[in-house]
């Protein structure tokens, strides 16, 4: 994983506009500190900043096919890469890296071989036989992506806002399970799964299919050269990555390297929830248990910092983000370099408290669907920056492609929530793994209400970001908020706030 920056078509081709480049790639070098590339064809610039998992020694980027006519620089981990190098016989490739398939891939498929890719990604692939690219962003959003455009006819693409947004006169959000094509000059959904439609579906629930496509979505991503451990609240979700991994982990390549014994990281105020939590089930599991406490003024301190890098003033998300910075901080001092997490359940499986109040299962149904499009700007937008701020990769098997299509094929009926027979919210996933013989949890935790991660954390810690919002947004600010904020206007003084700092950050009217 890594940081990804490309200047497409502009006119100029100067050393200036190369030092430029150079400049801009460098506010990325938080997402990938072992590595800078850049690599220039004539009016086109490829930046790339490596965060070095798979293949460290061999793989910095940009990556080339064999006569260099086609250049790519990637952010992602591609899951089946060695999968897909069997069935590129005739193809010699220059790395181990996982993402060294695209670019031949591309010579023999053309445009349309991203969906042969398990795995999260965004990318930029330059052919320089024609001067033709594409870009192409994951399925669900798990990796971030920005395009924008220059005065002068160019095109950019950045993982962060930050890498195009004092350059280009129009800019947005590279949108998920999508590809971008030169030639078309505009944007194609390669990602189109049963689900997306909306549609009601109508397979059975079967505890045994879903479970064993969770285990595999889990398995899959302990592709490791370097150290790595789980992020583990105490909660379902974080709870069953954690089972799952500690489970397998003896059997794989990452353990002959690193050893069997699971890393485990939490994070909290004093004496607050989830430190509980999660230290029952690490004792249960027999994890390597890392606990790290802040306080709220560690947190309010840390706001700006945390605004700048995940881009964003939506309040839930700088919230839950805070912590999640703080922590990824302490989690890379000790030398790890990722870490698997519990993003996405609750999306997927109807997991919030206010799902209680779907009406029927069409309405559930859609509701899931929605949520699960929109994650690239809250959830998958926190897991990524809050831990690449410090080179520290997320990764999230619930978001898994085929986990993703088997869990929302099932009849949605089976995922309403139903008091009266025993079902609270995500009741299919929690019954799934209720191994009497070999169980994966113990009960209390595997039937455990959920918390908001911000409330899980300490229950102070919101109160004390509202009245640090207070000192700061006056109400005569708040009289005029329509006026200076017309666009997603805030209505409270913490969103007003937030609002403020961003805006200082990322000016644009974009």
């Amino acid at each position: 994983m890594c940081g990804i920056l490309a200047v497409l078509g502009c006119s100029d081709d100067s050393r200036a506009k190369r030092v430029r480049v150079l400049e801009l790639s460098r506010r990325l070098k938080h997402r990938g500190p072992d590595w800078s590339g850049l690599h220039q064809h004539g009016d086109c610039f490829l930046a790339h900043q490596r965060l070095a998992i798979v293949d460290p020694a061999s793989g910095d980027q940009p990556l080339f096919n064999e006569d260099k006519s086609v250049i790519v620089t990637v952010n992602g981990e591609i899951y089946n890469h060695e999968e897909l190098r069997k069935q590129l016989p005739n193809h010699n490739f220059r790395t181990g890296s996982d993402c060294d398939v695209i670019a031949h891939l591309y010579e023999e498929h053309g445009e349309d071989f991203v969906d042969m890719l398990d795995g999260i990604f965004s990318f930029v692939l330059l052919d320089t036989r024609d001067n033709s690219f594409i870009v192409a962003r994951d399925a669900i959003g798990v990796t971030s992506l920005y395009i924008g455009w220059g005065l002068d006819g160019s095109v950019w693409i950045s993982s962060e806002m930050k890498g195009l947004n004092d350059d280009c006169e129009h800019f947005e959000c590279f949108p998920p399970g999508h590809l971008y094509s030169s030639k078309e000059r505009g944007f194609r959904r390669w990602y189109n799964p049963p689900w997306f439609s909306e549609a009601i579906p109508s397979a059975p629930y079967d505890p045994l299919v879903l479970r064993h496509a969770f285990e595999q979505a889990v398995i899959k991503r302990l592709m490791t050269d370097v150290p790595f451990g789980v992020l583990l609240s105490g909660g379902l979700d974080s709870s069953l990555v954690a089972s799952i991994t500690s489970r397998y982990l003896a059997n794989t390549k990452a353990a002959e390297q690193w050893g069997s014994k699971l890393h485990s990281f939490c994070v909290g105020l004093e004496g607050s929830p989830d430190l509980k939590a999660a230290k029952e089930v690490a004792d249960y599991l027999g994890t390597v248990h890392h606990e790290f406490t802040f306080t709220v003024q560690d947190g309010i301190d840390a706001i700006e910092d945390v605004i700048y890098h995940i881009e964003t003033y939506d309040v839930t998300t700088i919230r839950a983000s805070t912590p999640m910075f703080l922590m990824s901080r302490k989690i890379k001092s000790l030398g790890v370099k990722w870490v698997i997490s519990g993003e996405g359940s609750d999306e997927i499986f109807g997991g919030y408290l206010y799902f209680h109040k779907a009406p029927n299962k069409e309405e559930f149904h859609r509701e899931t669907c929605r949520k699960i499009k929109a994650l690239h700007q809250y959830d998958c937008l926190r897991a990524n920056k809050s831990t690449f701020a410090w080179g520290l990769e997320a990764r999230v098997p619930f978001l898994d492609k085929a986990f993703i299509n088997a869990a929302m094929s099932i009849d949605p009926e089976w995922k309403m929530i139903k008091r009266d027979e025993g079902r609270i919210e995500k009741w299919i996933l929690r019954r799934a793994f209720d191994d009497e013989e070999h169980p994966y949890l113990p009960k209390h935790i595997l039937y455990r209400q959920k918390e908001q991660f911000s409330d899980g954390v300490g229950y102070s810690w919101i109160d004390g970001l509202k009245a640090h919002a207070a000192k700061h947004v006056t109400e005569k600010m708040m009289l005029n908020a329509g006026n200076i904020y017309p666009h997603n206007t805030p209505k409270t003084k913490e969103a007003y706030y937030y609002r403020m700092i961003f805006e200082r950050f990322f000016p644009q009217v974009s």
